[in-house]
């Protein structure tokens, strides 16, 4: 008995509106022809950088929704790019087909994810993006370690001051709920407690 076609999914995207996406969707059709696979959304986004992000690109916000519900079995894209040009985005985009079992094809790198080098590409991508994210986190710590060795505090400034504790005891006497002082001089609960109790 012959397997079901494949439901798949086409992405293309340029980043200028001079620009059109047609020669990849045809190219992509093309191949979904040739392997027997059912398009069934062809989703673009035209003029949009592949530098910005998911809430900024509508199609690729419609590519990821896709995939939580998995109402495709393969996305199909013309490049790797046309995801985007961020590293961590495109592995974490990944990572969610891998755990949704969506697979993915890239007809430029003539990546399948069902085939023993497209998971080996697949694991590339993961190692990438942990390195990144991992650069990253180093380069926060660096700076905050800076920020600290300079006698600098970190954090944002605090609205505590002398004044703040007459305000609160003040309010306080008058029959004040703790948590409505807080409220109104836009500290914590557990400042307020503190004030009180000090």
């Amino acid at each position: 008995m012959e397997a079901p076609a494949l439901r798949v999914v086409l992405y293309s995207r340029v980043s200028t509106g001079k620009q059109t996406t047609d020669n990849q969707t045809i190219e992509l059709r093309q191949v979904c022809s040739r392997n027997n696979w059912n398009i069934i959304r062809e989703i673009t986004d035209n003029g949009i950088s592949g530098a910005k992000g998911r809430s900024e690109r509508p199609g690729f916000d419609e590519l990821h929704k896709i995939v939580s519900r998995k109402d495709a079995d393969m996305i199909v894209v013309w490049s790797l790019d046309r995801l985007g040009r961020s590293t961590v985005d495109l592995a974490n985009f990944m990572g969610e087909l891998e755990t949704k079992n969506v697979s993915f094809y890239s007809h430029t790198q003539s990546i399948d994810s069902r085939t023993p080098s497209g998971k080996m590409s697949f694991a590339i991508f993961a190692a990438i993006a942990e390195f990144e994210r991992n650069m990253i986190r180093e380069r926060v710590c660096a700076g905050l370690a800076r920020v600290k060795a300079e006698g600098k505090k970190l954090g944002r400034p605090s609205r505590v001051n002398e004044n703040t504790i007459i305000a609160v005891r003040l309010m306080r006497e008058k029959g004040m709920a703790k948590n409505k002082i807080a409220k109104e001089l836009g500290i914590g609960c557990g400042t307020v407690q503190q004030m009180l109790a000090a």
